[in-house]
């Protein structure tokens, strides 16, 4: 904004509607507001796509707004561009994006700058002395900031009644001793998914909707909607990020075939719920979860709660045709065994619909690349049996799934001198 300030360029921003309203995280992570009422009501009824254009670093389904299906992500002067042509379906090399006030056509290269003007305004007004100015007291904080009272120790004081910060229950009743590793037996599909399954479909970091079970965890602690913030910002919540996992409202879970969000059945009843309170009744009933995917399952943002909300669901394993490497390490480091279809095989191939139970065989001698058996038991008694990869790339990794995770593992090290 210093910059745009000293070349005096905001007067004409501000002229054709952009004005700054924020900093960082704003509009990436939806939180820049929602659209006005007027417009919701027309993308309902009428079942628009439409599309907004940023000049962020994030075009994850439904992170700009829960209504905006659509986003391209593109340099600044091409969202001024976008926003005064109101419409991405447009060719802004031939086609006008406006008139004038005489009614003459304006188009891209009438506005765009020479490579030269950038230049001589970037050198100009971009200052050494900007950065020195801004980072000279950049741990010192606001006064409000100092204002704050701040405990000291080497141990965090948990707060019972915070929302933002809990402490998560990963060692609860951590047992020093390793227990041996049991096959997978009974299992259950908790999400069914195709191809290209992102990191925010997983674990979203924009808005909390206040009816998904973490907006409605929020207001039983009695947080009012607009105090939710954004999943992201209460990443240090468990109780809230556990109920995001799966949470995007974009997600296309093939066990609810026609409907979008978190949602999923309820097996063998068929009931329809929420997928966070579908782990949670399964996990009092003792049954262990999957994840059936498609290809590059885990891309975009290497998010770690992607991985932790996942095994705290009780997934135990996840079965996909391929997976984005970042991901798959997260989940090693938390216990959840990376599975993959062999070559030529998907949940299509081998009739898997969701509904069966899984039996993953061979588990406590599994080795990095080898293979075990997948009993799948469809409803009318039928059985399916196929092999899927062992996507683990080191013994040490077998260690990590075997002690449930990196920290247990590390934890259990320590504890025995090792």
């Amino acid at each position: 904004m210093n910059y745009l300030e000293a070349a005096g360029l905001v007067p004409y921003l501000e002229a054709l509607g952009f004005h700054l309203v924020g900093y960082g995280c704003l509009t990436c992570i939806g939180n820049s507001g929602p659209l006005h009422k007027s417009v919701v009501k027309e993308i309902e009824e009428r079942d628009l796509t439409v599309a907004s254009v940023l000049s962020g670093n994030r075009n994850f389904e439904g992170r700009i707004s829960p209504h905006v299906k659509a986003n391209y992500l593109a340099s600044p002067m091409l969202v001024v561009a976008f926003a005064l042509a109101g419409t991405v379906d447009i060719d802004l090399t031939e086609e006008p994006i406006a008139c004038d006030p005489n009614g003459e056509p304006v188009y891209l290269k009438d506005i765009w700058p020479a490579n030269g003007e950038i230049e001589q305004y970037c050198g100009e007004y971009v200052q050494p002395e900007m950065f020195e100015k801004e980072y000279a007291n950049v741990f010192q904080g606001t006064e409000r900031w100092q204002e704050l009272d701040a405990p000291e120790g080497l141990l965090y004081d948990w707060n019972n009644a915070s929302t933002y910060i809990q402490e998560p229950p990963f060692f609860q009743d951590f047992p020093i001793d390793i227990e041996n590793m049991k096959d997978i037996k009974d299992a259950r599909a908790l999400v069914v998914v195709d191809d290209s399954i992102t990191t925010d479909h997983i674990s979203p970091a924009g808005s909390i909707p206040a009816d998904y079970p973490a907006g409605r965890y929020l207001m039983e602690h009695g947080v009012a909607e607009e105090e939710f913030n954004s999943y992201g910002s209460r990443r240090g919540n468990h109780e809230v990020m556990m109920r995001g996992t799966f949470g995007n409202v974009r997600l296309k879970n093939k066990l609810v075939p026609g409907k979008e969000g978190s949602w999923t059945v309820y097996l063998p009843e068929a009931e329809e719920m929420p997928i966070y309170d579908a782990a949670m009744k399964y996990m009092e009933n003792s049954i262990p979860l999957v994840v059936i995917a498609g290809k590059e399952y885990g891309t975009g943002s290497s998010r770690d709660w992607a991985a932790k909300g996942t095994q705290l669901l009780g997934v135990k394993a996840v079965i996909a045709q391929s997976y984005e490497r970042i991901h798959r390490s997260n989940l090693v480091g938390m216990g959840v065994i990376p599975l993959q279809f062999r070559e030529g095989e998907n949940k299509e191939s081998l009739g898997l619909k969701g509904d069966e139970t899984y039996t993953i065989r061979g588990i406590p001698e599994m080795k990095p690349g080898g293979e075990l058996d997948v009993v799948a038991r469809h409803p009318d008694g039928n059985e399916v049996i196929f092999n899927v990869i062992v996507n683990l790339n080191s013994d040490i990794e077998v260690d990590y799934c075997k002690n449930g995770g990196i920290l247990h593992k590390f934890l259990r090290d320590k504890a025995k001198g090792e």
